[in-house]
């Protein structure tokens, strides 16, 4: 059944045909993407994923943004923030700071890495099939935009109050952003299942 696939709207089986570049395959029944074809699909997203990895270093090592009151400057990085709002009673929105910003971007590159970097040298990792689904449950809980979203609206408000700083990890946190919405676009899962059946 490797040269079929269903619709993961309605569950029509449709067979699986070769598709020119940049040109997506759609059921014939509700319309719904079945797959696309997203050339050097692998390479593209292991490049996106080291970027990933060197912007999220540098987004958790130097300072995310400064506040100059007078003479009188206050530095803070990511990960301190979090910590201020769990020593201030939030433990909660602390934790999904910690988790949707720090945790979760980090474990889907990790995720990645360990299914790609083997298949790339023509080798299927172990228990893929499940590394693949855990990184696909994982999806809702990026929310590195809405955290910036956040940020920009704190620094409007701050803005009257004190000269903002930005600092070296508040635009590699803005890159970051756009580079792992570019990983997710340009993983094609479709290939990965079909060199995982073409190992079994």
């Amino acid at each position: 059944m490797d040269s079929f696939i269903a619709c993961h709207e309605c569950d029509v089986i449709h067979r699986i045909k070769p598709l020119p570049a940049k040109v997506a395959a759609h059921c014939i029944r509700c319309g719904a993407v079945l797959y696309k074809h997203k050339p050097n699909s692998l390479e593209r997203t292991l490049a996106f994923a080291f970027a990933g990895l060197i912007l999220f270093i540098l987004a958790n090592s130097f300072p995310f943004l400064g506040l100059k009151i007078g003479s009188q400057v206050r530095q803070t990085t990511l990960i301190t923030g979090i910590y201020e709002l769990y020593v201030q009673g939030m433990q909660v929105i602390a934790i999904l700071v910690l988790l949707t910003t720090v945790l979760v971007p980090f474990t889907q590159m990790m995720c990645l890495f360990y299914i790609l970097l083997p298949l790339k040298f023509g080798r299927v990792p172990g228990r893929l099939p499940r590394v693949l689904r855990f990184l696909n449950s994982m999806g809702p809980w990026s929310m590195m935009e809405v955290f910036m979203v956040g940020i920009l609206v704190s620094v409007v408000k701050l803005a009257k109050m004190a000269i903002i700083i930005p600092g070296i990890s508040l635009y590699s946190f803005l890159a970051l952003i756009f580079v792992l919405c570019a990983m997710t676009v340009s993983l094609d899962t479709h290939l990965i299942w079909h060199k995982w059946e073409a190992h079994r």
